[in-house]
């Protein structure tokens, strides 16, 4: 019998195919007491795993083929980062000191309470990270006990191999392209995981979050993975896969006859040009940027350059990986987003908030105005950047025109001193701001007055204006972006940037997903990221 399971598409394309299940390191975890004498052993034991760990990843870090996708690196670099972490490098072993237990269990009981702090951050990309760090919690548990790291890609598989995995990290997808694999699915993962975007990336049919598929489908058993609508077949009957080879046949074809346009202009039949820009975390993502024939940035995270360290970057730090940015954009425009921090992702370096709603709290700009030096400092930094060629900068959650005057007040601030010093800057940068909140959209026409281009970040947009949380699988049919609340802020954003004359972009999921393309492009907007 058939059983159709439905999860998150993340992959397009369609592959049937023969299961091969990859197996989990971490099911049975042992807890032993020892004797005072075994603790200085059993800590050796777990510095040895991390330090095994560490060699690991470095080297696939070094054995990335050129035809992975770019984020692959970044993603591998993330894993290094927090096993660095002294959460994963150093507390279990105060746990092994303090309660006299083995390795396994130490980490397990760290591993748990992560996972538990994960899960309390309220920003979905961040909160998303807990897969990552599972990844990295399983790859040290295997090596404590001498298992193999390694999704075995074996030679004599045949070429339609589907893997079947609880999860998959950026590691275990380093050799996918040489290998024999033809799809992927995994029980857990969301829109924004790193397995996620790296299903996308990679061009291969692969559904995440299926739940458990793991444990419903048999070694060498057939399965149909529609990446396009998110669907996992298993057993299919011959009825199913001769629609299924139909599809395939037409995905195919569609897809040669989409690769001839890739490089050619986005211009509507009325001769309206549309700007197709990507967003990107790190200098890894700009590689697959030019591939894919973008127009340019439309949203650097510049966050990243925050976490995982004890203090804050400096102005040269960030002023000279700015720079690289420029540099190989090669010409290409760069909107960098100041830093978008707050209580549900803090640095080791900033306090710790109590907030109880960590999305209504000191986050976004709000922080940045609250921390002037800090905010200061990346300004100047941008400012500099902007010398080498075409950067916008852009403010995160404004919620008023008082903001953007406090946020211009500063910048002329950052700018008068960069004079003092002397320093070459660009003083007519162009600057914008994030449209995420609902009291942002209504304000739209007081604020447009006093700033270059504005960009809708649809993933909160909703979020706020639904009071639904789309991560949170109790409330996740609520996250509707065609709510018709949604629609008509949209819609009021957009015709009040295009009666005043200025750019307007929407990131976020709604704007890669091809079903509201021409929706947008309806209202008015020319510009997608």
């Amino acid at each position: 019998m058939s059983i159709v399971l439905h999860g998150v598409a993340v992959g397009a394309g369609i592959a049937i195919g023969r299961a091969h299940l990859v197996t989990r390191g971490m099911d049975e975890v042992p807890h032993l007491e020892l004797l005072a004498s075994e603790i200085p052993t059993e800590i050796t034991r777990y510095e040895q795993a991390v330090k095994a760990t560490r060699r690991q990843l470095e080297q696939l870090r070094v054995a990335i083929p050129e035809n992975a996708p770019a984020e692959l690196g970044a993603f591998i670099s993330l894993h290094l980062m927090l096993l660095s972490d002294v959460s994963l490098s150093r507390e279990p072993i105060d746990l092994i000191k303090e309660q006299h237990i083995n390795a396994e269990w130490a980490l397990k009981q760290q591993t748990d309470k992560l996972a538990e702090q994960f899960d309390a951050i309220d920003d979905d990309y961040l909160r998303a990270r807990k897969q990552d760090m599972l990844q990295v919690v399983e790859r040290i548990y295997k090596n404590l006990n001498g298992l193999s790291t390694e999704v075995a890609v074996e030679e004599d598989f045949e070429d339609d191999a589907v893997l079947v995995a609880h999860d998959l990290s950026p590691a275990d997808t380093v050799f996918f392209k040489d290998g024999r694999i033809a799809a992927f699915v995994t029980d857990v993962g969301g829109p924004t995981s790193h397995t996620a975007i790296l299903g996308r990336s990679l061009d291969m049919p692969s559904v995440i979050a299926l739940g458990h598929a793991r444990e419903l489908i048999s070694e060498d058993e057939l399965v149909i993975v529609d990446g396009s609508m998110g669907v996992l077949i298993i057993a299919p009957d011959d009825v199913v896969l001769g629609e299924y080879r139909r599809r395939i046949r037409e995905f195919r074809s569609h897809k040669r006859q989409l690769s001839k346009l890739k490089k050619t202009a986005a211009t509507t039949l009325d001769n309206i040009n549309i700007e197709l820009l990507g967003n990107i975390e790190t200098i890894e993502d700009i590689k697959n940027l030019h591939k894919l024939g973008a127009d340019g940035v439309g949203l650097y995270r510049s966050e990243f350059s925050y976490l995982n360290r004890d203090n804050l970057p400096t102005e040269e730090e960030l002023f000279v990986l700015y720079s690289d940015v420029v540099k190989r954009l090669k010409g290409k425009s760069l909107t960098i987003r100041t830093v978008d921090l707050g209580v549900d992702k803090n640095p080791r370096w900033f306090g710790q908030s109590h907030s109880l709603n960590p999305a209504l709290g000191m986050t976004g700009i709000r922080l940045c105005l609250a921390e002037p030096v800090m905010f200061r400092t990346q300004m100047r930094a941008i400012l500099r950047a902007a010398v080498s060629g075409p950067v916008r900068m852009m403010w995160p959650m404004i919620s008023s025109v008082t903001e953007v005057h406090q946020c211009l007040a500063h910048l002329e601030t950052a700018k008068k001193q960069l004079a003092e010093r002397d320093e070459a800057f660009n003083a007519d940068i162009q600057v914008g701001v994030m449209v995420e909140l609902p009291s942002a959209a209504l304000s739209i026409n007081a604020i447009l007055k006093h700033v270059d281009f504005v960009s809708v970040g649809t993933n909160d947009l909703i979020q706020y204006t639904l009071a639904a949380d789309r991560g949170d699988e109790s409330v996740s049919y609520l996250y509707q972006p065609s709510h018709p609340a949604v629609l008509k802020l949209l819609h009021y954003v957009i015709r009040a940037a295009n009666r005043l004359n200025k750019q307007v972009s929407v990131c976020g999921e709604m704007a890669g997903d091809e079903q509201y393309t021409r929706l947008l492009l309806g209202m008015g907007c020319a510009d997608s990221q």
